[in-house]
């Protein structure tokens, strides 16, 4: 049934009718106009006026057509000659050239063709706006500005249980992807239902992971492989070692077996640079440090023990949080322990007692972080409680260098590829310090507050200039740092070393003068 609504109106309620008539129209008023005000207007010429060659809308967009170009090569072969002349004679050639030359259609028909080239010509011998002359020259000192760093892109874990982030590996060739490891770390508390998933991110689609990652267990670290940029190495939070092929998809490619692996998670996993490139080593709590080849995964090649009692038992072997490996440096490498230790170690020892050569003790904690300096492999750096410290092989009583107590704990820190000065620490408060130590020592260069959560993992892009930060709630922030903190400075190298070099002799003048305390004070005892 259909609803209709009638209103109803009286019509003198309309007000008074309106009656309308045809008549001529009427002159109200004329105003003639005035010469004396013709001579205070000046003319303006020529007049400017802005116009819209399309309608005005609140939004529009425009599409043109793409230009495209292409290569194309063009094969020359020599022709034109006419039949009577056989042009690979010599003589006829230069016979027939000498006759066509003396024509007269030939020099207009040289002459209007010459105009044409000498066009080309000059198109060619333009100037290059976007050509680099000075390539070759040393690089300037950087101006006095100042650091700073801006956020790029921010990848956030996709699953709705959030996890840590715990590791990052750049893409090798041309650091186009970034990968990252999630899990949760707290021992027993991981939630039910919690994803195994890590994912590969393309930097340039930071909405949604370019491929997912799929182990039995979380990956607490994962290495892209330096030789083939397809191959991924994991170390899971069982103690498995893992291996995957990005051609072949998700799933695990190689898998070490349980009764073979780490009994606590792999905290540490590096590639080493072999003739295959199949070669890698890994570490963990267990105390045990493993060599793998991923073309027979199943069991480790060699194992060392971390005990630095050279007894060779696990039960007083210390755990193991970091590794570190230089290729300069290949029967070498350093383990940062639970205890605050670093212990460096000689693979090719004859004996596995004699593979621990010395150990290196500062910290008050776990060293998170240990990483040689790229420029000055004697020095490294380590992370763990509230500094991160500098320290050279050639002093082993304490370290050279050293930041501040702070009052959030250090998580992570690595050095710059770049910038021999220059290191970057993270914090529990999600604070981002960039360190040159070459201009400040006491406080950092930049302190950069990228989120509210705990930071706990970075890694440097090769260039220097972006920086990828993971979080406790799986978020990682990617950040480019200005061209100050990118840029090799004048001497930078040479000012470096003298500060080692300082540094040692500050170190060797303490010493001789405990040593020194001590004969005193043993004469005293003897008078």
């Amino acid at each position: 049934m259909e609803i209709v609504y009638v209103y109803l109106k009286k019509r003198s309620e309309f007000g008074k009718q309106c009656n309308f008539s045809d008549r001529p129209a009427d002159l109200n008023i004329d105003i003639p106009p005035n010469p004396e005000l013709a001579a205070q207007y000046v003319e303006r010429n020529p007049v400017d006026m802005g116009i819209q060659c399309s309608v005005s809308m609140s939004e529009h967009e425009a599409n043109t057509e793409r230009f495209e170009m292409e290569t194309r090569g063009v094969n020359h072969v020599e022709g034109g000659w006419p039949k009577d002349v056989n042009s690979l004679e010599l003589e006829q050639t230069i016979r027939f050239r000498k006759k066509v030359e003396k024509d007269e259609n030939y020099i207009n028909a040289i002459v209007q063709l010459g105009s044409i080239m000498e066009h080309c010509i000059k198109q060619n011998n333009a100037i290059d706006i976007y050509q680099e002359y000075f390539n070759d020259e040393e690089e300037v000192e950087v101006t006095d500005e100042a650091s700073s760093a801006k956020t790029i892109n921010v990848f956030r874990d996709p699953q709705e249980i959030k996890r840590t982030a715990t590791h990052l590996s750049w893409h090798p060739d041309g650091n186009r992807k970034l990968a990252v490891a999630y899990s949760c770390l707290d021992f027993q508390r991981a939630p039910a239902g919690m994803s195994h998933e890590s994912y590969i991110w393309d930097l340039e689609n930071p909405n949604r992971p370019e491929m997912a990652l799929k182990p039995s267990s979380p990956l607490v670290t994962l290495e892209y492989n330096p030789k083939d940029s397809h191959v991924i190495l994991g170390g899971c939070y069982n103690g498995q070692i893992a291996c995957w092929d990005t051609r072949k998809g998700s799933l695990v490619a190689e898998l070490s077996t349980i009764e073979f692996s780490h009994r606590d998670p792999v905290y540490g996993s590096i590639w080493l640079q072999s003739k295959t490139g199949t070669e890698c080593f890994s570490a963990s709590t267990d105390g045990q440090v493993m060599w793998w080849d991923i073309r027979k995964i199943s069991e480790p090649t060699e194992v060392v023990i971390l005990d630095i009692t050279k007894k060779e038992q696990l039960e007083n072997a210390l755990g193991a949080i970091s590794l570190e490996f230089e290729s300069t440096l290949p029967t070498k490498f350093m383990v940062g322990t639970e205890q605050g230790i670093v212990i460096s170690c000689n693979r090719k020892a004859k004996t596995s007692a004699e593979k621990i050569v010395c150990t290196f003790s500062g910290h008050h904690g776990p060293i998170y972080a240990l990483q040689r300096n790229p420029f000055y492999p004697k020095n490294f750096l380590t992370v763990g409680d509230w500094t991160a410290r500098i320290w050279s092989e050639d002093s082993r009583e304490s370290s050279i260098m050293w930041t501040k107590y702070h009052m959030a704990h250090l998580t992570d820190g690595a050095w710059s590829p770049v910038r021999p000065a220059v290191f970057f620490t993270t914090k529990t408060d999600g604070t981002l310090d960039i360190w040159d130590f070459v201009f400040k020592q006491s406080d950092p260069a930049l302190s950069l507050k990228v989120c509210d959560e705990a930071l706990y993992c970075l890694r440097v892009q090769d260039n220097g200039c972006l920086i990828a930060c993971g979080s406790q709630q799986g978020t990682t922030t990617l950040l480019e740092v200005s061209s100050g903190l990118s840029t090799v400075q004048r001497n930078e190298k040479n000012i470096a070393f003298s500060q080692k070099k300082q540094s040692l002799e500050m170190d060797e003048e303490v010493e001789e003068d405990n040593t020194g305390e001590e004969e005193g004070g043993d004469e005293e005892k003897s008078a």
